[in-house]
């Protein structure tokens, strides 16, 4: 075979390689079992995944910088909290790019209104919760916390209004739908989005090395992993929304069986960390049972059916360009600081949001795992049992 054909086969491997990671997407299932790997990667390196606390972070730092706040937060460039979620945002803006997905999106108004509403409460859910769907629930579950448990029965019920409502809106509020071609790119940008994208990863490496090199190798190796967060979620359009949307819209099961996978595999790693004694046993142990967690799961499972996305889910389709979800970002954070200050200027307040109750000093470490798994496992059965029989699915 001459050296031109040769040049000619490897660059036709490469391309292929090339559109199979970013023109395809990951199944869902690789997506959950990947984020529950890169969960205890992330808590055994430094801290746990978080959206809401980055968030939060930032609209600190702006209520400081305008004079509603007058105790100055830690700056969102050294902040563990604000790094996982730029980190996020870096990766699924990155992906999205070099995946040409990527695409400034305007929506009607009366979706933007439902952004400002919907991640209105998407912050105050959060802030009652001690975390949204990821801390919440998630990283809190994965911890032993009884907490996630009660946001998950919150977030389930959350989920069911949230859809009601939107049925009702859809037979009693009809809009017209948006006009063709919104969103769209010219060809040019299309072509250059790959290289846009690979400059995008280049500074993410470049700002990891700086941090590593100013001491600061902790937060560097957190942006990492919130960008590698962010690339997953992206590439596999991994929704929590959909884990407890599309039991009662669609019957579909996937995405509860890709969420089953990755919990249950956060929850091994966190346990054999917390058992050890690698990390403490109360660290992410939510002081919000039952009360925060219940109730700020049901908010914020309702908010996000009207927001159209959740913590991880408004942060990555804004870095794909989605107006919309780039307001409910800016809503979810301004409320989630306000709602959390208010919570902590009343004692009476922060009583009623409960207190920390970490299952193995009730169960032992062996109990608490097998009843954790046994009950995601239950819950992927009957999502799969549903998506069968339909027999949850809600009519319009």
């Amino acid at each position: 075979m001459s050296e031109n054909n040769e040049t000619s086969v490897m660059g036709g491997i490469l391309k292929r390689a090339y559109s199979t990671v970013f023109y395809e997407n990951w199944p869902i299932w690789l997506g959950g079992i990947l984020i529950g790997i890169m969960s205890v990667i992330t808590f055994a390196w430094a801290r746990p995944f978080g959206v809401v606390g980055g968030l939060r972070n930032w609209a600190d730092w702006f209520f400081n910088l305008i004079g509603v706040y007058s105790h100055a937060p830690l700056s969102p460039l050294i902040s563990t909290n604000s790094i996982l979620t730029l980190g996020l945002l870096w990766g699924a803006f990155g992906a999205a790019l070099m995946s040409k997905q990527f695409a400034i999106r305007m929506a009607p108004g009366r979706e933007l209104i439902k952004g400002i509403v919907g991640g209105s409460l998407l912050g105050i859910g959060s802030a009652m919760a001690g975390g949204c769907n990821v801390g919440g629930f998630y990283i809190a579950t994965s911890a032993l916390s009884f907490s996630g448990l009660a946001m998950m029965v919150g977030l389930i019920v959350g989920a069911y209004l949230g859809l009601r409502y939107l049925y009702w809106e859809m037979m009693n509020l009809p809009h017209k739908p948006p006009k063709a071609g919104t969103g769209k790119k010219g060809p040019n940008l299309l072509v250059t989005e790959p290289y846009i994208g690979a400059a995008v990863f280049l500074a993410a490496i470049v700002a990891a090395l700086i941090y590593v090199s100013e001491a600061y190798a902790r937060v560097g190796g957190l942006l990492l992993c919130g960008i590698t967060f962010g690339v997953i979620i992206q590439r596999t359009r991994f929704c929590f929304v959909r884990c407890f949307r599309d039991p009662f819209m669609t019957g579909e099961g996937d995405m509860v069986r890709a969420v089953t996978y990755s919990i249950i595999i956060s929850i091994l790693g966190f346990a054999a960390l917390k058992w050890t004694g690698l990390r403490g046993e109360e660290v992410y142990v939510t002081q919000t049972f039952w009360f925060g967690s219940l109730v700020g799961g049901i908010i914020f499972g309702f908010g996000m059916l009207i927001a159209g996305g959740c913590g991880t889910g408004s942060v990555w389709r804004a870095g794909e360009g989605h107006i919309k979800l780039m307001v409910v970002v800016a809503c979810f954070a301004l409320t989630n600081s306000l709602f959390k200050a208010l919570i902590k200027s009343s004692e009476g307040f922060k009583a009623l949001i409960g207190n920390r109750v970490f299952l193995p000093d009730f169960l032992t470490y062996k109990w608490t795992i097998v009843i954790l798994v046994a009950i995601f496992a239950a819950y992927a059965l009957i999502a799969t049992w549903n998506e069968e029989t339909d027999k949850f699915t809600v009519e319009m």
